[in-house]
């Protein structure tokens, strides 16, 4: 435990759901690997989706692309903040020290934002947009900046154990 850290992340640590995570032999590794599958899950389907608002896959509707693809992109996200939060809670007041953590955790805000300005902005321009017809700028500028944000936040998370 870290004092250092603000009281609160000090007492999510101390918590006896933290104690819990800490003491079990598999909650952690459970923890752990859920984690990544729900990052394999979110970031194929954000990938599928970013790319077709890019301009790939132009042979499909992207009102049909980005409808199946909201779906594991809705799962993935519920598996990364289920198992992030077991994982954080474990080492809470060492872990929202760490730098990495911090952009990691501004980099999430950032793409929840602008997954947001899109669904609020671009996405009506989007919808009903037959295959084969370019997508506006603001799409492929949404969809490029998104995977550019997300492999940055998985670049960040891997990272965090060794600083």
């Amino acid at each position: 435990m870290t004092d250092a850290a603000p009281a609160i992340f000090v007492a999510i640590e101390g918590s006896a759901f933290a104690a819990m995570i800490r003491q079990s032999p598999f909650a952690y590794m459970i923890a752990n690997v859920a984690h990544i599958l729900s990052l394999m899950v979110f970031f194929g389907a954000v990938a599928v989706m970013d790319l077709r608002l890019a301009g790939a896959f132009a042979a499909t509707s992207p009102d049909y692309v980005l409808r199946k693809a909201r779906i594991f992109i809705g799962l993935g996200f519920l598996g990364l903040l289920a198992s992030g939060i077991v994982l954080f809670s474990a080492e809470a007041s060492h872990v929202v020290l760490n730098p990495l953590f911090q952009i990691k955790a501004g980099l999430i805000g950032l793409g929840i934002l602008n997954a947001a300005s899109f669904e609020l902005f671009v996405r009506p321009k989007v919808k009903g947009i037959a295959p084969l017809t370019p997508l506006p700028r603001a799409a492929r500028f949404a969809g490029i900046a998104s995977i550019a944000i997300w492999l940055t936040v998985a670049a960040c998370g891997r990272l965090i154990a060794y600083f």
